[in-house]
């Protein structure tokens, strides 16, 4: 069975700090594009930032740039998101993306953001931040 499991996510306060897991079942995601999007409540699912499959990222979202890390653990199968100096405004659902198509080295904003790019998706972790 084909599916992504997210885990990590949890409540942190302020300036705090979290890693997401994003970890591939039933198929590897060596080599493959990997998006991160989250909704908060009442808006809509936003893109933020990924990586391709060239291990490039590209950042869409400004207001995490200097914040939000991505990286890759072949080994493991898994793509971690590491979210650092934590804001209220980050509270959200977050979830990973993988687009097994996609080749390109560097991704446009287009790529990285555009939902229906990704073939499967996440179940969603929330992320909390308190004030």
């Amino acid at each position: 069975q084909v599916q992504l499991v997210e885990s990590g996510g949890g409540l942190v306060q302020s300036g705090g700090s979290l890693k997401l897991s994003c970890t591939g079942s039933g198929f590897t995601l060596d080599y493959k594009a990997i998006g991160w999007f989250r909704q908060a409540p009442g808006k809509e699912r936003e893109g933020m930032l990924c990586i391709s499959s060239a291990d490039r990222t590209t950042y869409y979202t400004d207001s995490v740039k200097g914040r939000f890390t991505i990286s890759r653990d072949n080994a493991k199968n898994t793509v971690y998101l590491h979210m650092n100096s934590l804001k209220p405004e980050d509270t959200a659902v977050y979830y990973c993306a993988v687009d097994r198509i996609s080749t390109t080295i560097w991704l446009t904003d287009y790529d990285c953001a555009t939902i229906e790019k990704y073939d499967y998706w996440g179940q969603g972790t929330q992320v909390t931040v308190s004030s």
